[in-house]
């Protein structure tokens, strides 16, 4: 309707410019919004405002002269003129009604478009260290990462989701320590666990089950282990402290029996993580290794790609990315002085992979601790020749877990905190997915434990489940009592719908469609929210006000394709969140 409207004030322009009302060269930008007030309208346009200095006329005679000229529209029965110059539409009841059958018509496709058709985006998003289970802070972005990349698709996107396993560098290698020397523990050897070790009870498991497959084959004396190390904290150094002993195990157990300890941990760890994403609602068409770009020398090959360009110089005996050349405040290095290259150096390996994979946008989801990486990865970008606004790097706020008043206490490195799956079998996955995404990403959030738990109004993702099980209840009932929903019947006497009620909520249901693609363009899933919010408060208000299962049949059939409209809206809106929609609670 907006876009109808739209063309007819676009219409008027054109007539006024050939009658030269209007300067043939003035272009109109046209913009339709929704009237908070109902007895001013259903739809209202500024366009006159905004002619009026360029057209060097006043807003409200612009407006008058639009007015004056608008086509005839069997979905306009009225047009106001308001304040300095607003134009307000009245909306024809049969326009207002058409949205139902177009709901029922387009089920499941309703509210989804073409806007992104032919381009390939790709979602990379939680992509957390595989050195331990996933915990609350992951679960933001999962839901936040999921949810846009289904919006996306709704817009016609080609959507790839991606996670990226860091497989490499110094915290795996300290991993693979804690496991060995807690294997090492269970094997009887008397050794003291490095304070800046995993501590989490999952590197035991992980122990374990590498006791069972290789037995006493990676053990030996924890004298042999500890003797010449650099002293741990706090009175040493925990860092050198736990650097001697990677250095130690890699050199006690060799290549082959340190990959298996490695191995051990990484396996475990991913494994956990995908069976953790897919109970969320969460699966990826790509896993993608970072050591898979140091094995395939694409780091190498990068480094020399900005050599080339002259980006990269030497100094101190280590590479330098001239990245203050493109707005950083100061150069990065990429190779160290020992030929270790730096995870920078694999971060602009991974996104020229990326590019050459023949994405036409990337859309990163960090951590809001990453806003100090954006700066030089797009700089990177930009010196390989790609085009840095192709990448889109959303933060994500950490969410802070709340029982009613009372904060819950969160610590990683000691391994007492709430694992991601902990919060999955507290609340159900689909309140914890609701809550994720009812802010903006940026934004803090408390996540209330006690809250979504609950089963009441308060609670939003019970409250529009219950009103799609209420829809599906009433089907329910008209069997009960011998009778059936005819669509087509309801779809012939739509006219009867003109309650108050039964207006605001096909105006609601209108919205959808707009909802979607301002969600899908400006990647804001918590507009999908609110607005499922909006809808079920409509459909709660309609269904508290009139009864459904009524004698009269034309007006039966009509009300239960008004509900039929809005439970498949609430049912397209919530798979978009990953959140199901049940037919009883």
């Amino acid at each position: 309707m907006k876009q109808h409207i739209a063309d007819l004030i676009q219409q008027a322009i054109d007539v006024l410019k050939t009658a030269g009302e209007l300067d043939a060269n003035l272009v109109a930008t046209i913009q339709i919004d929704n009237t908070r007030d109902k007895q001013h309208g259903d739809l209202a346009c500024n366009v006159a405002l905004t002619l009026a200095k360029v057209a060097r006329r006043k807003p409200r005679e612009i407006a008058e002269l639009i007015c004056s000229h608008l086509p005839t529209s069997v979905s306009v029965t009225k047009t106001e003129i308001a304040g300095p110059g607003f134009i307000n539409f009245f909306i024809s009841q049969d326009a207002t009604q058409a949205i139902i059958g177009k709901v029922l018509v387009q089920a499941e496709q309703f509210g989804r478009n073409n806007s992104g058709a032919g381009h390939k985006v790709q979602v990379e998003f939680v992509s957390a260290n595989p050195t331990g289970p996933l915990h609350v802070g992951h679960g933001r972005g999962a839901a936040y990462g999921a949810s846009v990349a289904n919006l996306l698709e709704a817009a016609g996107f080609e959507v790839e989701r991606e996670y990226y396993v860091n497989d490499a560098g110094r915290q795996m290698n300290i991993l693979a320590a804690s496991v060995w020397l807690r294997y090492l523990q269970q094997a009887g050897e008397d050794l003291v666990f490095p304070s800046n070790g995993y501590q989490g009870d999952y590197v035991n498991d992980i122990a374990k089950q590498l006791q069972q497959q290789a037995g006493d084959r990676l053990k030996h004396e924890g004298a042999t282990v500890m003797t010449g190390l650099h002293a741990d904290g706090p009175d040493g150094d925990k860092e050198k402290h736990v650097d001697d002993l990677i250095e130690r195990a890699q050199t006690l157990l060799g290549e082959a029996d340190y990959g298996l300890v490695f191995d051990a941990g990484l396996d475990s760890i991913c494994d956990d993580i995908k069976q953790d994403l897919h109970g969320f609602g969460v699966d990826y068409q790509q896993w993608f290794s970072e050591r898979s770009l140091d094995q395939g020398d694409q780091i190498s090959r990068a480094i020399s790609k900005l050599q080339a360009q002259d980006h990269v110089y030497e100094d101190g005996g280590a590479l330098w990315f001239r990245s203050t050349a493109f707005g950083d405040d100061k150069d990065r290095v990429v190779k160290r002085d020992n030929g270790q290259t730096t995870y920078f150096a694999s971060d602009i390996a991974y996104h020229l992979n990326k590019f050459e994979r023949g994405m036409d946008t990337v859309i990163n989801v960090w951590g809001a601790d990453h806003h100090g990486y954006i700066t030089r990865v797009k700089a990177a970008l930009q010196a390989l020749g790609i085009d840095p606004a192709r990448l889109v790097v959303k933060l994500v706020q950490f969410a802070i877990l709340y029982r009613g008043e009372e904060r819950v206490q969160m610590s990683t490195r000691s391994g007492s905190f709430v694992t991601l799956r902990e919060l999955r079998e507290e609340v159900g996955k689909d309140a914890s997915r609701f809550f994720y995404v009812t802010r903006k990403a940026e934004q803090h959030m408390d996540f209330d434990l006690e809250l979504a738990k609950s089963q009441s109004k308060d609670n939003p993702v019970y409250y529009i489940q219950y009103a799609h099980a209420r829809i599906c209840t009433l089907v329910r009932k008209l069997a009960e009592n011998n009778m059936a929903w005819d669509s087509a019947m309801g779809l012939e006497q739509l006219e009867k719908l003109s309650e108050l009620t039964e207006i605001a909520l096909m105006q609601q249901i209108e919205l959808y469609p707009e909802v979607i693609a301002h969600a899908a363009k400006n990647h804001e899933p918590h507009q999908v929210a609110h607005y499922l919010k909006d809808l079920a408060s409509s459909f709660h208000s309609y269904y508290n006000a009139h009864r459904m299962v009524i004698d009269d049949e034309q007006l039966r059939n009509a009300r239960m394709c008004l509900c039929m409209a809005a439970r498949q809206v609430m049912a397209n809106g919530l798979s978009l969140l990953g959140v199901d929609a049940p037919e009883q609670m």
